[in-house]
């Protein structure tokens, strides 16, 4: 012990009396190191990103959006759905749009579904003591509920009595209650949503995200909205699938058609399947099904949020390999820096050796001294390198918005490489020193 203790302030003189060149042959390590910290830092980041999305989204989800076709659309789908149908090539056809009936439908039909959520968005004014506000109130179930995550921090879920019956019942989002609540429990009081009184049965608990993640998943922030019954929605306030002879003759009336009517009685049905296995087929079958009972009319959009995200997380993974051998190069680099200057050491350090040599030092000893140089050269471009990292991370995420996250086992790993690259690039050097015949040594000028 005593001797390697010895090798090792040898060794550390040596370094601290060529300092500048120490550091210079540092530099590529603590570049590399940095460079592996941060790349780690943005994968690491965008995985936590994808996973937070997911938890926003809920798994083995099938969004199903109802949508207007435009005028060329519809033509194309009028005019392929009257080639379909012999005898009829003068009727024109027509969808009732997303409905509670389509939602019976899709439980009824589709294998190995779970929960079936409709959603009806109605923009709306927002009426207590005093204070107006332009909101929205979004007709639900409480399968609605489970299927984005949601719990509640006061009250209630809605009963089955208020769902069959229509009840003028509420949920209101976090950001609700601070504006129109803020000193008081909003439980048992009335809200006024358009000419609708209704009564707040439950409050829920505030959901933080991100406002560029809602956006990027097309999602609404859950903590502005009030929430009633379905049926409530579409008794009290307004049921969209209700077609009168003026909504008839509106749309079909070629000259007075507007494009822009939502005819839709719900704006959105979400359908979890049991196991994402399911995802593709289920979502092939329930596309089939719309269609027909739609007559051919593809008046909605079918999305799997989930296999989105996972192509987007196989891109992501790609793409954090392709940077993570771009900072294994420039550590790889850094490595042989170490090896040229250790070997210029030796040559220069000739007659040094000879003389530890010739004073009873082993070869042992000899690599030692030199193995312990690299790697402390090692280390030392590695610390600052973990510091560049952890600050390069900082800074990308604060400048242009990209999540990085610095984890422990990155920088334990990039510590472990740098270590790992001034002992392997350290024995050769460290070799050739070990091996210089110490009478040819104690000869040299």
């Amino acid at each position: 012990m005593q001797r390697i203790t010895f090798n090792f302030l040898l060794a550390m003189e040596a370094v601290l009396a060529n300092r500048l060149r120490a550091f210079l042959t540092g530099l590529g390590i603590l570049f590399g190191v940095g460079a592996v910290i941060a790349m780690l830092a943005i994968g690491t980041g965008a995985k936590q990103s994808i996973l937070d999305r997911m938890k926003l989204i809920g798994t083995n989800n099938i969004v199903i959006k109802g949508v207007i076709p435009d005028e060329n659309t519809e033509k194309e789908q009028a005019q392929s759905a009257s080639n379909n149908s012999a005898g009829e090539s003068n009727k024109k056809p027509w969808s009732p749009g997303l409905s509670l009936e389509d939602l019976a439908a899709l439980e009824t039909v589709l294998p190995n579904v779970e929960k079936v959520s409709p959603e009806l968005v109605l923009n709306t004014s927002i009426i207590q003591s005093a204070k107006l506000e332009k909101g929205r109130c979004v007709g639900v179930t409480n399968a609605f509920f489970e299927l984005n995550n949601l719990s509640l921090s006061q009250g209630q879920f809605f009963h089955a009595e208020h769902i069959d019956a229509g009840r003028p019942v509420c949920i209101i989002g976090k950001n609700i209650q601070t504006r129109f609540f803020p000193n008081e429990s909003p439980l048992g009081k009335k809200i006024k949503a358009g000419n609708t009184w209704l009564t707040i049965i439950g409050v829920l608990e505030k959901r933080n995200a991100s406002r560029e993640s809602l956006q990027n998943l097309g999602i609404r922030d859950y903590n502005d909205d009030m929430y009633i019954p379905v049926t409530t929605a579409l008794l009290r306030f307004k049921n969209r699938g209700l077609v009168t002879k003026a909504d008839l003759s509106q749309r079909f009336n070629s000259g007075n058609q507007k494009k822009d009517d939502n005819y839709h009685q719900l704006d959105r049905v979400v359908v979890r399947v049991s196991d994402s296995k399911y995802l593709r087929a289920s979502a092939d079958v329930a596309a089939r099904l719309l269609k027909r009972r739609h007559q051919d009319i593809v008046d909605f959009e079918i999305e799997v949020p989930e296999l989105l995200l996972e192509e987007q997380q196989k891109t992501q993974e790609t793409f954090n390999l392709v940077l993570a051998a771009i900072a294994g190069i420039s550590l790889l680099v850094g490595g042989i820096g170490i090896m040229n200057i250790m070997l210029a050491s030796v040559l220069e350090r000739i007659k040094e050796i000879g003389v530890r040599r010739s004073l009873g030092a082993t070869q042992k000893d000899i690599v030692q001294q030199f193995l312990f140089e690299a790697v402390f050269i090692s280390l030392m471009g590695g610390l600052f390198g973990v510091i560049l990292g952890v600050f390069s991370a900082n800074i990308i995420t604060s400048s242009f918005e990209i999540p990085a996250v610095v984890s422990a086992w990155s920088v334990i790993l990039s510590f472990g490489v740098a270590a790992s690259v001034g002992l392997v690039f350290g024995i050769f050097p460290a070799r050739k020193a070990a091996k210089q015949d110490p009478i040819k040594a104690l000869r040299v000028e």
